[in-house]
């Protein structure tokens, strides 16, 4: 009976294994299982960055970055992203930079540019712009720069308690936050992950009314207040557009 007891226990460890992996796989996106130095190309290849401007981002930067190239005439960018889901690993973050920094100068890249925030690196990514000469956009984060870093800063204390989304988490919610955190399988842990908000705020790089649905949806299933605040491209606008004049 004992035997038969310490059976059931290690099958519900073992189930409570599975539906972590579950989750996590759940959570991934495209080369979210790439380290940084698996997710450069074999081989640089020289010369094809002659007279070219190479852009290293977050993935989750890729469409509105392609919709600034296109607003702006960026015809000579190039964009190299890397997964979004580093943002949960982002010690990942500054070595697979660095690598394709390395990897640019091989090919020649006249200029380069890194649209990334801190994004959880304690100072480690500026650490590898600062011996690489590279600069990166401001601030700590994506919310920052969309919102524009100074104003984010003056609502520190207003935005206390605000969880925010951008329009590519919107999008993705169902699988980064949702799954990702795996309260489709245990609604339980909802108070856990959210009880200390009060608010979603939804910063919104465009006016698209299915998006702000969508945003209003998320912020009921949290059950929290929501607002929306139209802040377009703010610093990633302002910095391809330096990129653009080349200054």
């Amino acid at each position: 009976m004992g035997e038969n007891r310490k059976r059931r226990r290690g099958g519900a460890k073992a189930r409570r294994a599975e539906r972590a992996a579950v989750a996590k796989r759940r959570a991934l996106t495209p080369g979210a299982g790439l380290a940084p130095e698996e997710e450069l190309e074999a081989e640089a290849r020289e010369g094809r960055g002659a007279g070219r401007i190479l852009v290293i981002a977050c993935g989750a930067l890729a469409r509105e970055i392609m919709l600034l190239k296109k607003q702006l005439g960026l015809d000579k960018l190039d964009l190299h992203c890397l997964p979004a889901i580093w943002h949960n690993t982002p010690q990942h973050i500054p070595g697979g930079v660095k690598a394709r920094i390395e990897q640019a100068r091989r090919e020649g890249y006249d200029r380069i540019f890194v649209a990334y925030g801190d994004c959880g690196t304690g100072g480690a990514l500026d650490a590898v712009l600062e011996e690489t000469g590279v600069e990166r956009l401001p601030g700590p984060h994506c919310y920052a720069f969309f919102s524009g870093t100074e104003d984010f800063r003056r609502r520190l204390e207003e935005d206390a308690r605000s969880y925010f989304l951008t329009d590519y988490l919107v999008r993705h919610f169902e699988t980064l936050v949702w799954k990702g955190m795996m309260l489709d399988e245990h609604p339980e842990l909802l108070r856990d992950c959210f009880g200390n908000y009060e608010r979603l705020v939804y910063l919104a790089q465009t006016d698209d009314p299915a998006l702000d649905e969508r945003a209003r949806e998320a912020a009921r299933r949290l059950g929290l207040a929501y607002e929306r605040r139209l802040t377009g491209f703010g610093d990633l606008q302002a910095a391809l557009t330096r990129l653009a004049a080349g200054s």
